[in-house]
């Protein structure tokens, strides 16, 4: 994900649109643009500043976020349940399809983690 713009440089919009250019206009002269320039020009004539907003989706959205219960739920009953198992669940009990991985997120997001077990039995030419 790209970075914010640096607060210097909105800093030196302001005065740019504080000297009475256009949004346009100090945008070209920053070299940024112009929706961009547009955009901070109306926060700073309605606030004053043109502050850091927050980027990427809200948290707590997207197709699973409704059906946190359910999978914890059935992680709780069968800690051993594969993604595959939970992906046919779901799409029994609600008729919804989803990826695994989406699955995957979701119970990373919930705390739930997977430790992948040592091979059994232990070959032979591995050092003890």
């Amino acid at each position: 994900m790209p970075a914010p713009l640096p607060m210097e440089l909105r800093e030196r919009f302001a005065r740019l649109i504080g000297e009475g250019l256009t949004g346009r206009e100090a945008s070209r002269r920053l070299q940024v643009s112009a929706a961009t320039g547009g955009r901070w020009a109306r926060q700073i004539r309605s606030s004053g500043s043109a502050p850091v907003a927050l980027m990427g989706r809200p948290p707590g959205t997207g197709k699973l976020a409704a059906h946190v219960g359910f999978f914890r739920e059935l992680v709780m009953q069968d800690p051993d349940i594969t993604l595959f198992e939970l992906r046919n669940a779901f799409a029994e009990a609600e008729g919804a399809t989803v990826h695994h991985s989406a699955i995957a997120s979701l119970l990373k997001r919930l705390g739930f983690t997977h430790k992948k077990g040592r091979w059994w039995p232990p070959s032979d030419d591995v050092q003890r």
